[in-house]
């Protein structure tokens, strides 16, 4: 079958060895790494995603050391003790013709645990452990527990390691001023910072021989204060090539810049000229990274040789069948990862098992199993959110005969909301996928069909469930029906609002209509790179000069004055994604939307919206009111607890619960109702 797609699949060459396409699946902690008996998931993981295609796998990182753990006895290989485990990870890839690496990570002082080392001991502010700083001697101590892990990777099966450098790690630490101020032989100019790293590859690349990959992932744009050049990086890139590296990966931006790297509001391959500058000086072949999801992207970055490979790790979190699919031109199929962090890094920084919001599969894969029925059913799903797309599909897939009937003229749900916030554009593709998957499972779809009991029992339903999703809470005060009050729903529907607007309501959706509304009109979605860099402040220049790669952010006049408000006393936003709510914040900050909490809501009048704060009344002059102050849940079909009904009635999603509305708790509740029946 030809493909479109031809230097994804093209094999690549190592001389040693040969990866067979372009295809990297990148560096994501699971949390599985870091217990033995957790292996055979973790084994089960990677096979998934090895049987869907991909060329070369990284693990998630392994310390060399306790000094380098993550938290508090994370995942380390330094005895032989730790290899079996790794054995049942390696197997489990090689068997469908994929390679793979270990990656080699010491936190330094971005470790959760008292041990933490770094260049110099200055205390991370994503930490709460000061650092001490390594002396000469821990340094070449460090170097030696470097190559043991390779070495010990090695007798475990692994085709080579990844040496992590980037991301505001260890290495990192030491290769740039921001951390490293020492004044030894290893600190200083490039050429003393980067000896660390350099002495690392060379003692590796001495003990594990020729045949052995090495790659190495190198920060190419700090996005720190006091960061790397391009030069410096370029100098750093050329003697670890010298060392002995095999391939070149991507780092971009540290954990703690207050610039964003991998949110869904960062456009497509935003970062993919800055690994071409760095290709132009290096023979190696060079891997892209960062916010490319689909193959659209990553054939286009080959294409043009700005790298040799693509690394994704979300996206085969959301799909591990993506290069299987890109190969024989069923890209329409591909569940597209949307760069949405709630289900994998948020759960990583809140040390829980990562998955993934669109595929509740991915790290579950001997646990939520899809097995073919032996006893078809005939199953009516009643709501085409997510959460009834979800169990749809997946009871279809399974061979149940499946009716979803949907309200509206379209399936999407809140999605069809989400989908036209500013950098929420990705939420367009899932809705895609479901509705690929609707007609490939062969799900029977009735749209602008509202279902009610006596319909579903006529028509001989063996299962029901009820996926109604939510609406939102309506505000309660003197004056709310006036028509300057609107609900979120309406807003993003498309209703005229005013140029003084008062958002009732600071979580999830509160932030998202208030970034909704200081959208231009004319601003083109998603967001143009070149508009999205001076935004945040990222030299464009791909050869950049400046410190970091970054610049003075330039931000527009808001075309609204805006007030987003809360009951709650605590800060506006703190229940917003643990690795994606400053972004939010950041944005409605920069454009001047005035956060008030503690607000008691009084009236809507003519004048505005009376509310009381501090004890006091005061009245805000707005033309419009937009109510972002929670959802109810529709549940008016499920039946009463005695009552006796032909069919099993079941509920999921938001019908289910309505108090934080989650895609990813009704994604998963769908599947998993779905696996059982």
């Amino acid at each position: 079958m030809t493909t479109s797609y031809a230097n994804i699949l093209k094999p690549l060459h190592l001389g040693f060895t040969t990866i067979k396409n372009r295809v990297v699946m990148g560096s994501m902690h699971t949390g599985l790494e870091d217990r033995f008996y957790n292996y055979p998931k973790l084994a089960a993981y990677f096979g998934e995603r090895a049987k869907g295609g991909v060329g070369l796998i990284i693990t998630g990182g392994i310390s060399p050391n306790r000094q380098g753990w993550l938290l508090p006895a994370g995942g380390t290989m330094n005895t032989l003790g730790d290899i079996a485990p790794h054995r049942l990870v390696t197997h489990a890839v090689h068997k469908h013709g994929a390679k793979i690496l270990m990656q080699i990570l010491h936190a330094g002082r971005y470790g959760y645990q008292p041990f933490v080392v770094s260049s110099s001991p200055i205390k991370s502010p994503i930490s709460p452990f000061k650092p001490r700083q390594l002396s000469d001697k821990q340094i070449l101590d460090t170097i030696d527990d470097y190559v043991r892990c390779a070495s010990l990777a090695q007798k475990a099966g692994y085709d080579g390691v990844e040496i992590m450098g980037s991301e505001g790690y260890l290495l990192n630490q030491f290769l740039s001023r921001h951390v490293n101020q020492r004044t030894d032989r290893w600190g200083g100019p490039i050429e003393n910072r980067m000896r660390f790293a350099v002495e690392i590859v060379k003692a590796i690349r001495a003990k594990a021989g020729e045949k052995f990959i090495i790659c190495f992932r190198l920060s190419m744009l700090d996005l720190v204060h006091d960061g790397n050049t391009m030069d410096e990086v370029i100098t750093v890139a050329k003697a670890l090539e010298q060392a002995g590296i095999t391939l070149l990966n991507t780092g971009i931006g540290w954990h703690e810049a207050r610039i964003p790297t991998i949110v869904t509001s960062v456009p497509r391959a935003a970062f993919a000229d800055y690994t071409a500058e760095v290709k132009k000086h290096v023979a190696i072949p060079v891997i892209a990274s960062n916010r490319i999801n689909m193959p659209e992207t990553a054939e286009e970055i080959l294409a043009a040789g700005k790298a040799d490979m693509v690394q994704m790790a979300r996206p085969l979190l959301a799909d591990p069948f993506w290069v299987n699919k890109t190969a024989t031109n069923r890209v329409d199929e591909i569940n597209t990862c949307i760069a949405c962090n709630q289900a994998c890094l948020d759960h990583t920084f809140k040390n829980q098992r990562a998955t993934c919001l669109v595929n509740p599969q991915a790290a579950f894969e001997t646990e939520l199993v899809y097995l073919k029925t032996s006893k078809p059913k005939r199953i009516a799903v009643i709501g085409g959110g997510v959460a009834g797309l979800s169990a749809a599909t997946v009871a279809a897939s399974r061979g149940h005969q499946v009716t979803l009937f949907e309200a509206a003229h379209e399936v999407g749900g809140q999605f069809n909301l989400a989908k036209v916030v500013p950098g929420k554009e990705e939420f367009h593709e899932t809705i895609r996928y479901f509705k690929v998957q609707l007609e490939k499972t062969g799900v029977e779809l009735r749209l602008n069909t509202k279902a009610n009991r006596e319909q579903l029992e006529r028509e001989g339903f063996e299962e029901v469930i009820v996926a109604t999703g939510v609406v939102p809470r309506a505000l309660r005060i003197d004056g709310s029906d006036l028509p300057q009050v609107l609900s979120y729903a309406e807003v993003l529907r498309g209703a005229p609002v005013g140029q003084k607007v008062a958002v009732i309501g600071a979580g999830g959706i509160g932030f998202d209509v208030s970034e909704y509304l200081l959208k231009p009109e004319h601003q083109p979605q998603p967001q143009p790179l070149a508009d999205w860099q001076r935004e945040w402040g990222v030299d464009p220049n791909p050869n950049y000069v400046s410190e970091g790669g970054t610049t003075a952010a330039e931000v527009h006049p808001p075309i609204r004055e805006i007030y987003l408000l809360q009951r709650k006393t605590s800060a506006l936003g703190a229940g917003l994604g643990k690795t994606s709510g400053w972004v939010h914040r950041a944005q409605l900050k920069k454009h001047q939307v005035r956060m008030l909490r503690g607000v008691q809501y009084k009236a809507v009048t003519d004048e505005g919206l009376w509310i009381e704060l501090g004890g006091h009344d005061q009245l805000l002059r707005v033309d419009t009111v937009v109510v972002c102050a929670g959802q109810e849940s529709v549940k008016e079909l499920m039946p009463a607890a005695p009552e006796k009904t032909l069919a099993n009635y079941h509920i999921i999603g938001g019908a289910k619960l309505a108090a934080e509305l989650d895609a990813k708790r009704a994604i998963r509740d769908g599947a998993e109702l779905a696996a059982q029946l």
